[in-house]
């Protein structure tokens, strides 16, 4: 049985959408346990394990504000995965606050210097995915803690993707040896010559979704300007092709031709389908979902900590680096 934690307030769009999902997700899945935290008139009628919180931290809320707020659901969540020896964590609340207590109550898994922030982007040569890390837990990294990054994005991408052996590339300015910034010609270095990463070099960002590469690795300042970059584009094109299709009868006509393309790419870049990031590198799955999620977005943000949670990818972090 996977035990999940699940912090019901904190997301825009309150407890509803995440009691939905919730519920959704019980009816689908017999193996999993869920245990609600959040406001008792809100989540009393859920048929699960609830824990009674009566504050939320708000969106701006520092790590210290956060774990002063000792009712808040946020904490008592993370808290609950130690007391009632759950598999991992799902919440929507403020990133920042959450990724710090996370990390300050779970604990880094021994040997590793700094958590990542991990997600996944379609990739649209084959209509797979790409693992890219780190996209913000961090403003700076060491070489080292880069190159960690890419054998736990390595581990994650096994897990949820199935890849045996995950092609890595490292996200710079240039596809030649010797691009980079200091620290990413370094980290280079140490991923060529590491025989648990299958490294195959560099990557321009340009070439991310349609190149090879399973795992993206990088800086987190790099990772997080990639990722809202990334959505920002998709975001503008989607705004001028409804302005274009929408012009004139012509542009009509053409739009009932495309319609059926459209949809396809909008399905395929739709970041509701992934549900949400994982900080990667503490003692249990944790699942940041997106701020914003409606039902569906949160079902598919605590459908990752399931995955992740039953493909034990916490004790494979654990073994690849004990000893280290």
């Amino acid at each position: 049985m996977i035990r999940i934690i699940v912090d019901m307030m904190g997301g825009d769009n309150g407890s509803a959408a995440t009691k939905e999902a919730v519920t959704n997700f019980l009816k689908d899945h017999d193996d999993v346990e869920i245990i609600a935290v959040g406001n008792e008139e809100e989540i009393k009628d859920l048929s699960c394990e609830k824990i009674f919180s009566t504050d939320v931290s708000a969106m701006d809320s520092g790590v210290m504000e956060v774990l002063r707020k000792k009712d808040s659901s946020m904490v008592k969540a993370i808290r609950a995965v130690i007391e009632k020896e759950a598999d991992a964590v799902v919440s929507c609340g403020s990133t920042g606050a959450y990724l710090s207590a996370a990390t300050l109550i779970l604990k880094k898994i021994p040997g590793v210097k700094r958590p990542a922030l991990v997600t996944q982007f379609p990739r649209l040569s084959d209509g797979g995915f790409i693992t890219v890390l780190d996209i913000g837990a961090s403003n700076e990294n060491t070489p080292e803690e880069i190159a960690q990054f890419a054998y736990m994005g390595s581990l994650y991408n096994k897990a949820v993707n199935g890849v045996d052996s995950p092609k890595v590339a490292l996200l710079s300015n240039g596809s030649e040896e010797g691009k980079g910034s200091p620290e990413g010609k370094a980290a280079f270095e140490l991923m060529s010559k590491d025989p648990k990463i299958n490294f195959i070099g560099n990557l321009e960002g340009n070439a991310v979704l349609y190149g090879e590469a399973d795992v993206l690795v990088s800086d987190g300042f790099t990772g997080n300007v990639f990722l809202k970059s990334s959505e920002g584009a998709v975001k503008g094109i989607g705004k001028v092709l409804k302005k274009g299709f929408t012009k004139n009868i012509f542009t009509k006509i053409g739009y009932l031709f495309a319609k059926g393309g459209l949809k396809e790419m909008k399905t395929r870049m739709d970041p509701k389908k992934v549900g949400g990031a994982m900080l990667i590198g503490v003692n249990a799955v944790t699942v940041k979902a997106h701020g914003n999620s409606d039902a569906f977005a949160f079902y598919n943000g605590i459908d990752v900590a399931y995955k992740l949670a039953k493909a034990k990818l916490i004790d494979s972090i654990k073994e690849g680096f004990a000893g280290e």
